[in-house]
């Protein structure tokens, strides 16, 4: 099973995008090789579901981050291995050792370079090799959750081949029939061997990178709990990407499990929204979340309506692309996945009248199934009186405080119904009325 969410979730949260600044991806994309980069590009296309494999992959980041490990190995190094692998073998060790002699041979009479990259090649495998054995050496004390993998390697290392290439001499000159030797073994017997060491690598160069990060931020880790809990309790959660961000206590369960959340505009709903929305991605991910703490029941999926926008090319105004999203979220919930959803300024593309009515009935309708989490927000604090009497509902705003006729925005989220409405002060004190009084002289 694959958690369920969308092309405009992942937009509206900012989630992907390596070269995209302020994307989430691009907060932990600090690793140092392509293989640790893929793995990153896959985790974060392919959070997990499994409460066991979620706090498992935490419990591997939490110990990277206590031990402060930095990565042991040289880039180039590694290229140049893996280069030196791709090339491939003959099958007959007689094959390979006439080939690296016509190689050789061609390197002194023409300027011909695949000998010298062939040893170029085994020098950089026999260096990875030794560094990967003694930051393993390294690692076995520690023991911990990746003491398994270690012992994996280590064992693969232990071969005697494998250990009589190690204590070879790079910085001498190797004879040729040695060098077949290796690259016949190399490319042959050991070629799942060699897989495993350079997965190993870019898997540290993975946990390494975003353990950093979230020692450097501040960040910890989330514990997944069972779906049929229904549960999503954080502290002190903010926006990872925001330096020094507000932080907000969160609590909704199966008997509170929709958050009507109201503010004035500029208060700060959508961005603790995207918070949630994040914090509940990264943490089916196994990694770590801007949180003080953060407990989780495994969702199926999650779904977004934040920034929802007109579809010229399909004809939809506005207003319209709402309805089709809301209606998309209405599918998925009645299909019986445990999702969160998340709704902020539910039809703002409409009149106040059909805009109350809509968030109104929306609202009540989807706080019929409480194996869901929902957040909707609006500045329509009207429907909130509506539905005091639903008792699986929350009520939350963003609160203004007014400084003279200037306001001021806590992001600190408070019990209960809004009752701010600065939107004309806000008009006058940008001079807005003035500038259109204003006539131009002919």
């Amino acid at each position: 099973m694959s958690f369920n969410t969308d092309k405009q979730t992942v937009d509206e949260l900012n989630l992907l995008g390596k070269f995209r600044q302020g994307s989430v991806y691009h907060l932990f994309n600090h690793v140092k090789t392509r293989g640790g980069e893929r793995l990153l590009d896959e985790m974060f296309r392919n959070p997990l579901q499994q409460v066991t494999e979620i706090n498992s992959r935490s419990s591997l980041f939490l110990f990277f981050q206590q031990a402060r490990l930095s990565f042991p190995f040289d880039v180039q190094q590694l290229n140049l291995m893996r280069e030196y692998l791709d090339t491939g073998a003959g099958k007959n060790p007689v094959s390979v050792l006439l080939n690296t002699v016509t190689l050789k041979l061609l390197s002194s009479l023409t300027r011909d370079e695949r000998y010298k990259k062939k040893v170029q090649g085994l020098q950089a495998t026999i260096v990875t090799l030794n560094r990967c054995h003694t930051f393993l050496e390294l690692l076995q004390p520690m023991m911990g959750p990746y003491a398994e993998r270690v012992k994996e390697l280590l064992d693969l290392l232990s071969d005697r081949r494998l250990e009589m290439l190690r204590t070879t001499d790079i910085y001498k000159a190797l004879p040729v029939k040695t060098l077949s030797f290796y690259d016949h073994l190399l490319k042959t017997r050991f070629v799942r061997e060699m897989e495993e060491v350079l997965n190993f690598i870019h898997e540290l160069d993975l946990y390494i990178a975003v353990s950093d990060v979230a020692r450097a931020r501040g960040f910890t880790y989330a514990k997944a709990l069972a779906p049929e809990k229904n549960l999503l309790q954080a502290a002190n959660l903010g926006h990872p990407c925001i330096d020094r961000a507000i932080g907000n206590n969160i609590f909704m369960a199966e008997s509170s499990n929709v958050v009507f959340l109201t503010g004035a505009n500029m208060a700060g709903k959508s961005t603790l929204m995207k918070s949630i929305g994040i914090g509940m991605y990264l943490a089916h991910m196994g990694f770590p979340v801007a949180a003080g703490k953060f407990e989780f029941s495994v969702r199926e999926g999650m779904y977004s309506s934040i920034n929802v926008a007109d579809n010229i090319g399909l004809g939809y105004s506005h207003f319209y692309a709402e309805v089709v999203r809301v209606k998309q979220a209405a599918e998925a919930a009645a299909s019986g996945k445990r999702l969160l959803l998340m709704f902020d300024e539910l039809f703002k593309g409409t009149n106040v009248k059909d805009a109350y009515d809509g968030t109104l009935a929306v609202t009540e309708a989807f706080a019929e199934y409480q194996d869901c989490l929902f957040i909707v927000s609006t500045h329509i604090i009207e429907v909130g009186e509506a539905l005091k009497e639903a008792k699986n509902i929350q009520f939350a705003f963003m609160p203004t405080i007014m400084e003279g006729a200037r306001p001021r925005y806590t992001y600190k989220l408070e019990e209960g119904i809004t009752e701010d409405r600065q939107g004309m002060m806000i008009i006058r004190n940008e001079g807005i009325l003035e500038l259109i009084r204003e006539s131009p002289e002919l």
